[in-house]
């Protein structure tokens, strides 16, 4: 277990010096991929997959829409990779081991996040407690949050109020014992 955390751990280790080179959806690309997401690009309707397959071209041209991090091993340390992002609207994270309130906090303080995340699934991230769901409150345009099977989640209701009052047009969908 121990090899596998270690392991996970560097596939999230952020090459700042890629990201200058390819450009920050290309070098987001190999780290979603690298660890087990998919990455949904503008314009088309195809799940990425395969590292093998990613699409070349000119630097720049692909553009990550939406991230499906579901059984991914994505952690807070590569979440520098997000930085650079402008166009992503739909990311949903299902069954992440590593994802907890510090990654939230540090998604919702992503600035081009702020901007252009409209949709947003946590499932099954049992790391997730009631502070890291606070702390989405500066997705300021995030008009979907579909949140479900969270047993971190203590104070509901006051958590699920003030990120309401805080995001006043949010539809907020739980799924919560």
């Amino acid at each position: 277990r121990a090899f596998w955390g270690w392991l996970n751990a560097v596939f999230n280790k952020v090459d700042h010096e890629r990201i200058r080179a390819v450009g920050p959806d290309r070098a987001a690309s190999e780290w979603l991929l690298r660890c087990g997401a998919l990455v949904r690009y503008q314009g088309s309707p195809k799940w990425q997959q395969d590292y093998n397959a990613l699409p070349t071209g000119p630097l720049g041209r692909y553009k990550i829409e939406a991230i499906n991090a579901t059984d991914s091993c994505i952690m807070y340390r590569g979440f520098d990779y997000l930085d650079g992002l402008e166009h992503v609207t739909d990311i949903r994270l299902e069954k992440c081991m590593y994802i907890q309130d510090q990654c939230l906090q540090r998604l919702s303080e992503t600035n081009n996040l702020q901007r252009s995340l409209q949709q947003l699934k946590i499932i099954s991230c049992g790391n997730v407690t009631d502070k890291g769901i606070l702390a989405l409150h500066k997705l300021a345009n995030l008009e979907y949050l579909y949140l479900s099977d969270l047993p971190g989640i203590r104070e509901k209701e006051t958590t699920f109020r003030v990120l309401q009052q805080a995001l006043p047009k949010l539809e907020l969908e739980l799924d919560l014992e």
